[in-house]
């Protein structure tokens, strides 16, 4: 799921072309991407862009006469760049936003229909599509602690819960415990409040860094490559890669669809955390430490 970084640079690319310009039309390919009925999309058709936004993953285009539509790329919706009037494209195409200087179009890879379009009216507020996350950037030390400790649940749950903290998902939880040196299954009223201002300084400086990367990764062009697998990342989707810190093979937990990756000698003394399909399996012969399988 394009997560907070993604989404600046996607908002940030989408202010260069669109801000200031009519839209045009909206062309459906699927009637079901649609989640709203009133305000009809045909009342957003030639109303000008006058800003846009965003509302933890969500994206608002927000328009003339207090419209708002608001984007939900959940897992695998994507957005693209092409020149005016292009076709909305083969099946993982669900939408197309004419403008006079080029098209946007929506897609979404695999079979699960996720992604999200509403219309909706300023006026009446956004409330809705606001999950109350906290960002990082603009809480206190002091805040962060208190929605941390709001509940006492795993800090991969807390980080990636929309409720608790904003934008922040699967792989980028990954890299902030990572670089917090914190494990992903410790629990948030355990922290100390060094602790908590460690994950707290982790959290601004691997978004922002993040942020950089894509910038300077697109250089004022669309974002293309938007995935939650990087090279550059020190965890995420790299296990039994070594640890760019200590050179440990990373290791990870699976549950459902989802994997939580992690260095053990960096954020668990060196202990493994039991990954619930294999422990079940293995019983005794699951190794509890990295001496183990070394």
């Amino acid at each position: 799921m394009p997560e907070l970084p993604d989404i600046v640079t996607y908002r940030e690319a989408l202010v260069e072309r669109i801000e200031g310009r009519l839209l045009q039309e909206v062309r459906l390919r699927t009637p079901f991407l649609l989640r709203t009925v009133e305000p009809p999309l045909s009342a957003t058709h030639g109303k000008r862009v006058t800003g846009v936004g965003r509302l933890g993953k969500r994206l608002v285009l927000e328009l003339e006469d207090d419209l708002a539509i608001v984007i939900h790329l959940m897992i695998a919706g994507r957005l693209h760049w092409r020149p005016a009037g292009a076709k909305i494209g083969g099946k993982v195409s669900l939408a197309a936003f004419d403008f006079e200087n080029g098209t946007l179009t929506f897609t979404e890879a695999g079979s699960k229909r996720r992604a999200s379009l509403h219309v909706a009216d300023r006026r009446k507020g956004l409330a809705e599509f606001d999950r109350g996350g906290l960002d990082p950037f603009t809480a206190t030390v002091e805040q962060f602690d208190e929605r941390l400790r709001s509940g006492n649940h795993t800090l991969k749950r807390a980080l990636t819960d929309p409720r608790s903290f904003d934008g922040i998902g699967n792989a980028y939880s990954d890299e902030i415990l990572h670089a917090a040196k914190l494990s992903p299954l410790k629990l948030t009223r355990s922290l100390s409040p060094e602790e908590v201002e460690r994950l707290f300084e982790a959290s601004k400086a691997t978004l922002q860094l993040w942020i950089e990367r894509l910038r300077a990764e697109r250089a004022g062009d669309f974002p293309e490559k938007v995935t939650a697998f990087r090279p550059e990342m020190a965890v995420h989707g790299k296990f039994g890669q070594p640890c760019p810190v200590c050179a440990a093979p990373v290791q990870r937990i699976r549950y459902a669809d989802n994997e939580t990756n992690y260095c053990a000698r960096c954020q668990t003394g060196g202990r493994l955390l039991a990954d619930r399909a294999m422990s079940r399996l293995l019983k005794q012969d699951w190794p509890r430490s990295l001496d183990e399988i070394d």
